[in-house]
């Protein structure tokens, strides 16, 4: 701990972000790093505690508290604050496979159980690994690493997002030959197509992409298994395989007026875009665009913030989000006590951009949609809707009632359903022919072994959809019981 009262002696500083009302002409990332002295700043706010929270990576009253892939936190951060910063990415990398990505879009429970949030704002721990993963590209200290032995067996992985990608680069380094198949026509999953390039640019990802290429990882996109090569074959080639195709079955709104043109799944809105975006810089016209019309997103989660700052930089004429529960207290409430992840009102980049574009936040709270109600051709023209209250019943259980006299009719030219996800998608798993359990892959965590010998599954096929940060956790972890299946014993983490 090199500055002992740093955490009295300076307050919380974080990322710069563009104007928001400036970003919405572009869709490069909305922050910027801070400079390098502002983050010696906030690394001499770590206290070195006795016993650090920020790592411990425990799901408490079911959220994440901590981080799961056990960063050493209080280490590169008193480094940060020496300036010793290539020491810091030494610890760094220790853990974590994937900084640049954790770094940007991960929703920071290190932060959540930092020992200083106790009484005041936490250590600006994320913008603090960003900088160091950034600052290791920008000066030449990331390098390929080539594994000097390989050992002969080979690994097919199955999915590219950042449980795929974590597990192969595990896998790599031992020394096996690790083969990534991706469905998509580019690698990354949800981190290329599923993530706006305004919270992740795709250079990010596709920089990372290629170095993995150069340290001997294998990636084979357009291809589907079952379709374009069979489970079967993909066991007779390889020793063994690991399913991290994601959790991308999207939970569908059943209500009237549901078929309607205009009513999009979110997560299609989103990839189109991308997709588009970086085919052609939209001069293709594959994506939905919502110009001049009235946008409403049904679903108060963060797929649903993506779509509100994606129909703002499309220039929509009014975007509202629909929610079904209350807004969040300003303060932690006394059934949310630290160490928990805090479920506080926050104002996420989407909101800024809406409130400076509009003049309000978009979101409306404990509101259900009733009907979606078309025009003459079959398109969407309006939702009607309720407001909703929350209550506990003699039982304890929440339940949600309609309020009478609150009815209303939105104008509305495009719908997006950002609701949830149901679980993985089905017929690769059918094809492969792994027992499924509540929708999800069957494979204990720890071991992440299915009922199929060789196959392995790990990520939110296996757990449902998670943080990215989950997913390299698990991605790491299957690379070490598949290094120990293949050759008797490990020396994965």
């Amino acid at each position: 701990m090199g500055k002992v009262t740093g955490f009295m002696e300076y307050v919380r500083e974080e990322e710069v972000k563009r104007d928001p009302l400036s970003r919405l002409d572009h869709w490069k990332e909305y922050s910027q790093r801070m400079s390098n002295e502002v983050l010696q700043r906030q690394g001499a706010r770590c206290m070195d505690c006795g016993t650090p929270f920020c790592h411990m990576g425990y799901e408490l009253n079911g959220l994440t508290s901590g981080c799961p892939i056990h960063n050493l936190i209080p280490e590169w951060n008193d480094l940060v604050y020496k300036g010793r910063w290539k020491e810091a990415l030494e610890r760094l990398l220790m853990t974590n496979n994937f900084p640049e990505f954790t770094g940007r879009v991960c929703p920071a429970p290190c932060e959540g159980s930092c020992t200083v949030a106790i009484s005041d704002p936490a250590v600006a721990i994320k913008g603090i690994e960003r900088a160091i993963i950034d600052k290791g590209f920008e000066e030449g200290w990331i390098k390929p690493r080539i594994p000097k032995v390989r050992t002969g067996k080979k690994i097919a992985i199955v999915g590219s997002g950042p449980a795929g990608l974590a597990c192969a680069d595990q896998l790599n380094q031992a020394g096996h030959t690790v083969t990534v198949y991706e469905r998509a026509d580019r690698v990354g999953g949800l981190l290329m197509y599923g993530i706006p390039n305004m919270k992740l640019e795709k250079s990010i990802v596709e920089r990372r992409v290629k170095l993995l290429e150069e340290e001997g990882i294998q990636f084979v996109t357009n291809t589907e298994i079952g379709k374009d090569v069979s489970a079967s074959e993909l066991r007779d080639q390889y020793d063994a395989v690991v399913l991290c195709t994601g959790a991308q079955k999207q939970r569908d709104l059943i209500i009237e007026g549901r078929e309607l043109k205009g009513v999009h799944f979110a997560m299609d809105y989103l990839t189109n875009t991308t997709k588009s975006l970086l085919d052609s810089n939209f001069e293709d016209g594959q994506c939905i665009n919502v110009e001049g019309k009235n946008v409403i997103v049904i679903g108060g989660g963060d797929t649903g913030a993506d779509c509100v700052a994606t129909a703002l930089r499309q220039k929509c004429k009014s975007v509202v989000q629909f929610g079904k529960h209350p807004q969040l207290p300003k303060e932690r409430t006394s059934d949310n006590p630290w160490p928990q992840f805090p479920l506080v009102f926050t104002l996420d980049y989407a909101y800024e951009e809406a409130e400076a574009k509009f003049g309000r936040d978009p979101r409306e709270y404990c509101i259900q949609t009733k009907k979606i109600v078309g025009d003459e051709q079959g398109r969407v023209k309006e939702l009607h809707t309720i407001q909703m209250e929350k209550t506990v019943d003699e039982n304890g259980k929440v339940v949600f009632r309609e309020i009478p006299g609150t009815e209303k009719v939105w104008p509305c030219d495009h719908v997006f359903i950002a609701i949830g996800f149901e679980g993985p998608e089905h017929p690769v798993l059918q094809e492969f022919g792994v027992e499924i359990e509540n929708r999800k892959v069957k494979a204990p965590y720890g071991k992440y072994t299915t009922n199929l010998d060789g196959v392995f599954a790990a990520g939110d096929v296996r757990r449902g959809q998670s943080l990215i940060v989950w997913a390299i956790h698990e991605g790491r972890e299957a690379a070490r019981e598949v290094d120990r299946f293949l050759m008797g014993t490990t020396t994965l983490p």
